[in-house]
């Protein structure tokens, strides 16, 4: 198994990229640094002398450190979008910086697997380039084909020259405004220049927490289930950041297939539990009335500030067992007070599809004590209740 993320926090590595890596940022003495080096070429000194003060006061207003010396990259293709995170210390967690608009996609979802598909690719890349004097304004080079596209893809003509570049058109690039480019270039070459030799790039097939996204993806893949297991693997490093905000370990087998560290591993846990799964089995009763008005309705133990106190307590209890990937929920969840004012019948209506926590919620909702029931013509009757329960990482 060959490893494709040397540091799960800031690094990517790949056989046979150091020495790309070097002659990419080739310069001779006469220059003190990368930076001062790149000022040599006028499309890239007029971007330092536009934009280095403007991102300096951007990131101020964002109470970030500048220059970063740490920056992340992540593309969406469907949602057409880019986003730079950035930090400054290697423990610490990333922030997002900024999110840019991508102005086109060539080709549709799914892995570039040979030259001239217009594919953009999708994987885990770094940058390997600064390119000042571009075809498109500027550019940054990604190191595509990787060790896994050298696997999957055409053996002769994998294709390459995948740019995030200038221009706003594209034949498989990630392409970007002019303004935007300057942006990004001059962020790059800061964190190289600070020392970071490898800035990952990202590129992922949709958001996967974005509904319309999803479903497109869900649509494209339920016939083609390498295409599935294909963007499975890559939302389980998605789901890796947005839990940890850090960078997941990526490895690479001899299929050419990633593995992701602990996302991989709790997406294989879950499948073995799901296979496995007993039904728990919950409070149920069967209820002859349940009248849609009441005289009054059923009150818990201390009014109503009680039970949403005790709402608060049942949803951060439940934070341990939010599924990977997931740092906020809203669950709603619906209940019948009976007529001895016991809480019964419990469902989740929205808000989770994991059937774990749904139960383990559950189980922890029926220990609440009992209630004052409802009353109709002076007489306790049982009553429907719904109430959202939120569980998130502070």
């Amino acid at each position: 198994m060959k490893t494709l993320l040397l540091s799960a926090l800031f690094a990517i590595t790949l056989a046979g990229s150091v020495a790309a890596q070097t002659s990419a940022f080739k310069t001779d003495g006469a220059y003190a640094s990368f930076i001062e080096y790149q000022k040599t070429f006028p499309r890239a000194d007029e971007s330092f002398r536009k934009k280095e003060d403007t991102l300096q006061k951007q990131f101020e207003a964002k109470k970030l450190h500048w220059p970063a010396k740490y920056i992340y990259i992540r593309s969406f293709k469907y949602d057409s979008q880019m986003e730079v995170w950035v930090k400054n210390e290697i423990n610490e967690q990333f922030k997002l910086f900024k999110t840019y608009k991508v102005c086109a996609l060539a080709g549709t979802l799914g892995p570039k697997r040979m030259e001239g598909d217009y594919q953009v690719p999708e994987g885990f890349y770094y940058i390997n380039e600064f390119n000042p004097k571009s075809n498109y304004y500027l550019s940054l080079g990604i190191n595509y084909p990787n060790e896994s596209d050298k696997v999957l893809s055409d053996t002769y003509r994998p294709g390459a020259d995948v740019y995030i570049h200038g221009s706003c058109v594209t034949v498989g690039c990630i392409p970007m405004t002019d303004p935007q480019i300057q942006e990004l270039y001059v962020l790059a070459a800061h964190a190289k220049s600070e020392g970071q030799d490898y800035i990952p790039v990202h590129i992922f097939p949709i958001r996967y927490n974005v509904p319309k996204s999803a479903k497109f993806l869900a649509n494209l893949t339920k016939d083609d289930a390498q295409l599935k297991a294909w963007s499975d693997r890559l939302e389980d490093a998605y789901d890796y950041f947005e839990k940890f905000k850090q960078l997941p370990v990526v490895l690479i087998n001899d299929k050419g297939d990633y593995i992701i560290n602990a996302a991989a591993s709790a997406r294989a846990v879950s499948e073995v539990k799901k296979a496995n799964r007993v039904p728990v089995q919950h409070r149920q009763r069967t209820i002859a009335s349940l009248p849609e008005s009441v005289h009054t309705w059923p009150q818990f133990e201390g009014g109503a500030d009680a039970f949403m106190k005790y709402l608060d307590e049942v949803g951060a209890g439940m934070v341990e067992f939010l599924p990977v990937g997931i740092t906020k929920a809203y669950v709603q969840v619906e209940f019948i007070v009976d007529k001895d004012g016991t809480p019964t019948n419990f469902k989740v209506l929205k808000g989770m599809k994991d059937e774990d926590f749904n139960d383990e919620l559950i189980s922890r909702m029926e220990k609440m004590p009992t209630w004052q029931p409802a009353t109709l013509n002076d007489k306790p009757v049982a009553k429907k209740m719904i109430q959202t329960v939120t569980v998130q990482i502070n």
